[in-house]
């Protein structure tokens, strides 16, 4: 028998989705009327008659633009400028000749000193001691010349004594002679006679010999200055010697400038002779180390204006003068010059020292420091000019 059919019910179903809501149209354009487009177009006339002007004023200003700028050219040229210079200065390293213990420094790091200031000082104690010492050797000294000549005087005066008993010697012997003749003396007394003659002259010659090597010691000369005899000037040339040591205790700057590196000394170090103690850098001569191109030299002279500008202070300029061009390259004072003796030649543009004076009298400047970067520019006074073949055509 057949299952009886079910009545089957439909599914159940989801809420109806909500219904998209109606994106709200823009308003078409409003259609342009006549006026419109009339004022449209007659603004696109201008804007292209402006484009037509512009374009034919820019055409008219080419052949004005080409004169300046050919006048530039032909003018132009008379200034040699160099960024690549350095600002220099006279630095030395102050130091003695003489060695000792630093007594005391009368300067700071950095501090500004005049010409002749004291600088430091070492112990004088041993300077002053070979001082005293040498200037009683030249006392001693002019007593020895003043007895030298006391006694050339009393050499002087055995020779006439001496001349005096040979004279005598000489007429005894002559009676002598004449009586060992007649036979009234004997041979004894003749010969005692002619030995004692000799031997006087003998004693006479050394008396002679004697004062003649005195007066060389008086330098041939037995009424001498005593300061003027070679011993006194030897002993008086100690004593300057020992002054000079002793003065070069105290040491002083040789010119006016800014101490630095002071730190390196201090009271109670011993200094050997010509240890540098510190540097002293001049801040009254300066001037600029510059190295153009040797393309660039070609009207350089020197005396001529130079305009300085330093990196550390753009908003300042200086003034001054080519001072001296070097004679030289650069590379021919390098260590290991370039030789250029191989096939493989390779032209390279050679660099020139040249040294530029800077004008430093205006002390309202603010101070220049060796080693900064400046730009330098030489004028040559010497225009460009026109071209080689401009000028051959004409």
């Amino acid at each position: 028998m057949a299952e009886p059919l079910r009545k089957v019910s439909p599914p159940e179903r989801d809420e109806a989705p909500e219904a998209p809501r109606p994106v709200p149209l823009a308003p078409a354009p409003a259609p342009e009327t006549h006026t419109q487009k009339e004022a449209a177009g007659k603004e696109e006339l201008r804007r292209l008659k402006r484009r037509d002007w512009t374009r034919w004023g820019l055409f008219a200003l080419l052949p004005l633009v080409l004169l300046i700028a050919g006048y530039w050219y032909v003018t132009g040229g008379q200034i040699v400028s160099e960024d690549d210079a350095y600002v220099d200065a006279d630095k030395v390293g102050v130091s003695t000749d003489v060695s000792g213990i630093v007594q005391d420094v009368d300067v700071r790091e950095n501090q500004h000193v005049a010409a002749g200031q004291v600088l430091y000082r070492l112990d004088p104690r041993q300077f002053q001691i070979a001082l005293d010492n040498a200037k009683a050797n030249l006392a001693q000294t002019a007593l020895t010349i003043d007895a030298m000549k006391q006694d050339y005087k009393r050499m002087l005066s055995d020779v006439a004594a001496q001349e005096s008993l040979v004279k005598f010697d000489q007429t005894t012997f002559d009676s002598d002679t004449m009586l060992l003749r007649t036979h009234t003396v004997s041979q004894a007394v003749f010969d005692q006679a002619e030995a004692t003659l000799g031997n006087d002259r003998n004693k006479l010659e050394s008396l002679r010999e004697q004062a003649q090597v005195q007066l060389a010691k008086l330098d041939g000369n037995p009424d001498i200055e005593t300061t003027k005899h070679p011993q006194y000037l030897q002993a008086q040339a100690r004593v300057d010697e020992a002054q000079r040591e002793l003065d070069d205790t105290v040491v002083k700057a040789p010119f006016s400038g800014i101490a630095t590196d002071v730190p390196a000394i201090a009271p109670g170090k011993y200094l050997a002779a010509s240890t540098t103690a510190f540097f002293l850098v001049d801040t009254d001569h300066v001037w600029v180390e510059a190295q153009p191109k040797e393309t660039e030299l070609t009207y350089v002279r020197p005396g001529q204006p130079v305009t300085i500008t330093v990196d550390t202070y753009p908003d300042r300029e200086w003034h001054g003068t080519v001072e001296s061009v070097s004679p030289a390259a650069a590379e021919e004072f390098s260590l290991l010059p370039a030789q250029n003796t191989s096939g493989n030649w390779v032209k390279v543009v050679q660099r020139v020292p040249m040294r530029v004076r800077v004008d430093t009298s205006d002390k309202n400047m603010p101070p220049l420091r060796a080693g900064t970067s400046v730009e330098v520019e030489v004028n040559t006074g010497h225009a460009r000019g026109f071209p080689h073949f401009l000028t051959s055509l004409f």
